[in-house]
Order: structure tokens, then C-alpha cells, then sequence
């Protein structure tokens, strides 16, 4: 049964998208890291709570599956501000999210960094 449950959500890992704005952030590659962890010996890995590995996984699937959005679907696709879905994922990319970071800095600080050999971090010690 076991084996079921590992062929299983390797075959979840194998159809759920790895988004490469997301780097570090991404449900995808989260998941699959999780599976490697959980099913360490392949098919041959007991596991302790079937009830709970089987309920996840159904749970995975229907997040996967957009069972909800399509369940309740909205009317439109924007949020209380306008943005759109597309423009939310712009946003949310790893890329914009360190612009925005390094934009958060001070002038001088920024200057410092960029002038300086040393990692910034090495000046708070």
C-alpha cells in the first residue's frame, strides 16, 4: 500500500508546475522536496499514518486540480485594487521582490555596499 501512496505523489510532483520567478519560494519545488523526505526508501518506506499521507494527498490534489476556483468561480479577476492575477505574480517574483528590497535601502547605505569590498553584514559585528 505503500508503494501506492509513493507512486502516487511522485506522479503529483511530476504534473505540479516548478515556477522559476518563485525561486526559493515555490509550492512545486517545496512539495517535491517534502515527498524526497517522507518516502526516503522509495516504495519500500512505511508509513505511519496512512489515513493523514492519504488525506494530504488529497488535499495536494485538489489545490492542484483549482478545485476551488472552479467550485466558486469569481467574476472578475482582479482584486479590491485592480491588479490583476498576472501583474500579482510580476510582483511576486523573487527578482521584483530584491529590487524592492534593495530599493528599501538608504542612499548611503546603498553607496556603502557598492563602494565597499566588504558584505555589509561584516560591518554590524
Amino acid at each position: 500500500m505503500a508503494a501506492s501512496r509513493y507512486r502516487r505523489f511522485l506522479r503529483l510532483c511530476e504534473e505540479w508546475p516548478v515556477e522559476e520567478t518563485k525561486r526559493q519560494r515555490d509550492l512545486g519545488a517545496f512539495l517535491r522536496q517534502r515527498v524526497a523526505q517522507a518516502f526516503r526508501e522509495g516504495e519500500n518506506t512505511p508509513v505511519a499514518d496512512p489515513e493523514a499521507c492519504d488525506q494530504m494527498y488529497e488535499s495536494l490534489v485538489r489545490i492542484h486540480t483549482n478545485y476551488y476556483k472552479n467550485k466558486y468561480p469569481r467574476l472578475k479577476d482582479t482584486t479590491f485594487t485592480g491588479v490583476t492575477v498576472e501583474d500579482c505574480r510580476m510582483i511576486l517574483a523573487t527578482d521584483i521582490l530584491k529590487q524592492m528590497e534593495d530599493m528599501k535601502k538608504g542612499t548611503w547605505r546603498r553607496l556603502r555596499e557598492k563602494f565597499s569590498a566588504k558584505k555589509p553584514e561584516e560591518d554590524l559585528n
